[in-house]
């Protein structure tokens, strides 16, 4: 600088404040393969396509009160990935399948990104585009407990955050 005097570096840009949907590792995935869990009413097991990088996860999702596991075997959807792997009544479950539901959860459907996904695909936020946080950080600190409220569908089933549609990246 002029004056030989040492300027102070640049600011890093600012991230989003606080929580937010870019934190969590949100991927599009092909269900494979759909199965009644042996012991719950609730529990459907899935199988999983998450794409090259994380391969295919075995997960467990309380839908069967809400579809037939021939309607869901095929069908593309979106999978909070960065959740520690963990039993669901004897089941290692690594994942959750996305759905919304209405007020008093009577209808709970599958969501599904604006736009073509293909398995592995993120799924983002305009406006918060960021590194997601690793597995022990996402429970340790509830980010999805808080995100969760902010998380809807519009009028088209899209998933959207803080209104705004969430795309494949």
């Amino acid at each position: 600088s002029p004056g030989g005097e040492a300027s102070a570096p640049a600011p890093a840009p600012a991230g989003p404040a606080g929580e937010h949907v870019g934190m969590l590792e949100i991927r599009c995935g092909k269900i494979l393969k759909v199965w009644e869990h042996e012991t719950a009413d609730k529990l459907f097991c899935e199988e999983i396509d998450l794409g090259p990088t994380l391969g295919v996860r075995q997960i467990a999702s309380g839908l069967r009160p809400f579809y037939k596991k021939e309607d869901m075997e095929g069908k593309h959807v979106l999978v909070l990935c960065n959740l520690k792997k963990r039993n669901l009544v004897g089941f290692p479950s690594h994942g959750m399948v996305m759905c919304s539901s209405n007020d008093d959860h009577t209808a709970v459907q599958l969501v599904v990104p604006d736009g073509p996904c293909s398995p592995g695909d993120r799924v983002v936020t305009e406006g918060f585009v960021t590194d997601p946080e690793p597995e022990n950080k996402i429970a340790k600190k509830k980010i999805f407990e808080k995100v969760a409220p902010e998380l809807t569908t519009d009028g088209e089933g899209y998933a959207c955050f803080r209104g705004v549609r969430m795309v494949g990246e």
